[in-house]
């Protein structure tokens, strides 16, 4: 670990890793409740039945839970790439937010110069690629949205901390172009491969569903969150291109 104290407080809510798994995807998360404290409480009482490697406080101060040797009990139903036990692969990290339900402030200066040592360690030591630093929002589409829109990735990406390039503007008077809820052919057909092919877990069916919708939210939330609407507009079908492009090419 680096110089970024942490400090110690153990949840009983973790069990070992799958035979052959071990960490290579960080997943960052917002709290959802009222409080820092109440969610570290929370985390960290048996009933729970959930836990996370780390938890973030507003003012800075970072809190352990888990080893990271250890699968933390903070994903879900989630999948990526394919793989649906996201516990087994990954390390888990809380940041304090109360989230969309109660009024989602920005986050604040100090926790993330915290959060931004903190990740910047882990991929450092486990190699893990910035294309493996996700949003519980990437891995459970529609069910989550953590930790959001506001999360500032570009500054995480800047530190060589997961994927970002700059998204594609919007253009207001493309609307003709935007694929959404109720369009079927070929062209949604070709949305779901690509967002499948990225990472997410998506059919491709050739029709925007409800659950379409949800994933290019997500895809929004975290790549280009100017505008999170669920509309597969020409800016968003841009810049899922230019990052998978980016990938090939990498």
């Amino acid at each position: 670990m680096s110089s970024l104290e942490i400090i110690q407080k153990s949840s009983p809510n973790f069990d070992e890793r799958p035979d052959g798994m071990s960490a290579d995807l960080l997943l960052l998360h917002y709290t959802g409740m009222q409080s820092g404290s109440a969610a570290l409480d929370w985390l960290c009482v048996r009933e729970s039945n959930v836990s996370a490697h780390y938890l973030v406080e507003e003012d800075g101060r970072v809190f352990q839970m888990v080893d990271e040797d250890t699968r933390a009990w903070h994903a879900g139903v989630a999948s990526w790439m394919g793989e649906s036990n996201i516990n087994g692969c990954s390390i888990g990290i809380e940041i304090v937010n109360p989230g969309h339900e109660f009024g989602y402030p920005e986050f604040e200066a100090a926790q993330m110069d915290a959060v931004e040592a903190l990740c910047a360690d882990i991929v450092t030591r486990r190699s893990i690629a910035p294309s493996r630093v996700l949003a519980h929002s990437d891995v459970a589409p529609g069910r989550k949205a953590d930790p959001g829109e506001k999360f500032p990735w570009a500054r995480l990406a800047a530190q060589g901390i997961g994927l970002w390039l700059e998204p594609v503007p919007i253009v207001k008077d493309d609307g003709p172009h935007d694929l959404q809820l109720g369009d079927r052919g070929d062209l949604v057909a070709e949305l779901q491969f690509q967002l499948a092919d990225f990472g997410y877990g998506m059919e491709v069916l050739g029709r925007f569903d409800v659950k379409t919708q949800a994933v290019v939210q997500a895809f929004q939330r975290h790549y280009r969150p100017a505008l999170v609407n669920g509309i597969a507009d020409a800016s968003t079908v841009a810049t899922l291109k230019q990052l998978r492009e980016h990938l090939a090419s990498a």
